[in-house]
């Protein structure tokens, strides 16, 4: 592993409050840090406002130049605490608008996983995603007729509508099901688990639902898991995890879950996930379930987040796009058989009617 990918995960432990864990990383993996590194790696997985949190417990002559170091506290001010606040205000006046219309609006990934860390305000937070158990399209109407929202219904399992400057993802599945075979299986499930409204918090007073535990633990593994066979995930999904199981890992029913990513093919992926938790990111192993992992593929996972062989940015023209995802799709075969339980071929031809269904996403 690369020196600053060790600094970078020490400053990681450090910022979470796992700098107690007596793993092979140490303090001395800080003494030749290029700090520029350390600040494109926290951008890309975002999570500078938790390496600002590990800075803070260096000894003084292990921080960064003053100079770098007032500049990131600024970015995290603005780009992440401020924007935090603005997030919560936007959640709480759209949860108010539907409640006022007897709908009750349940938030997905961003802030229902901000929730269980340490400090929410430090996760980055991007767009809202929501699920109106089924009252999707009345919401809709409801925006369009009583506000003038605008609503873009050219996405395959949600639509899309700006409220006070963030984007919106209204879901009326929880997955793409034209995606993979077994996602349509799948969605079967998260509906059945989708039904539960009784779990909520309040945030100023008005009541926004969450996930019940299942539900949030079986979403969390499977939108990751697309994600990574797709293209490549980060190190703040692998936190939105670990987080996760260490507030609510009494509540999960692990017999069904592990049950469930069996059937599915997902086990072997989940299970690298918690070692990651483990071995590199500090958590405690009493936390998972199941730790069993083949050291030598864990690695490889762990290298895909950090240093992806494709990047996520694609180049332009429809004809390169094409044969760039080709090529990406084809070097991931590895990463899809840790996924998923379809043929290669199934999966191919699943995602060409994916895009066929919506040319607008090729």
């Amino acid at each position: 592993m690369k020196a600053n990918h060790k600094a970078f995960l020490t400053l990681l432990r450090l910022g979470i409050g796992n700098q107690s864990y007596k793993g092979i990383w140490s303090l001395s993996d800080i003494d030749t840090v290029d700090w520029d590194a350390i600040e494109a790696h926290a951008n890309i997985h975002g999570l500078l406002g938790v390496v600002i949190d590990g800075i803070d417990l260096l000894p003084e002559g292990r921080k960064p130049p003053k100079s770098v170091l007032l500049q990131w506290i600024g970015e995290v001010l603005q780009g992440y605490e401020y924007r935090y606040e603005l997030y919560r205000h936007a959640l709480k006046e759209l949860a108010n608008f539907y409640n006022s219309h007897e709908i009750h609006m349940m938030v997905l990934k961003g802030y229902a996983c901000g929730l269980n860390w340490p400090r929410p305000e430090h996760r980055p937070c991007g767009d809202i995603d929501i699920w109106l158990y089924g009252k999707q399209d009345e919401a809709d109407s409801l925006l369009l007729n009583e506000k003038g929202v605008k609503v873009d219904k050219s996405e395959h399992h949600h639509t899309l509508f700006y409220w006070d400057d963030f984007l919106v993802e209204n879901h009326y599945d929880f997955l793409n099901i034209h995606q993979h075979k077994s996602s349509a299986q799948m969605e079967i499930i998260f509906k059945e688990l989708g039904a539960d409204d009784s779990h909520s918090i309040e945030i100023d007073g008005v009541r926004v639902n969450v996930p019940s535990p299942n539900l949030h633990a079986l979403f969390l593994l499977k939108h990751s898991m697309v994600h990574f066979a797709a293209e490549g995930i980060n190190l703040r999904q692998m936190l939105d995890w670990a987080f996760f199981v260490k507030s609510h890992r009494t509540e999960i029913d692990w017999t069904w879950l592990e049950n469930t990513l069996e059937q599915y093919g997902m086990k072997p992926l989940y299970e690298i996930y918690n070692a990651i938790c483990v071995e590199d990111l500090g958590f405690s192993p009493s936390l998972f379930q199941h730790v069993q992992f083949n050291s030598l593929l864990k690695e490889r996972v762990l290298k895909d987040i950090l240093e992806p062989d494709y990047s996520k940015n694609l180049p332009s023209g429809m004809l390169r796009r094409v044969i760039y995802k080709y090529r990406r799709w084809k070097a991931n075969e590895w990463k899809r058989k840790l996924c998923f339980k379809e043929s290669t071929w199934t999966a191919f031809w699943s995602g060409v009617w994916n895009h066929l269904l919506k040319p607008s996403t090729i």
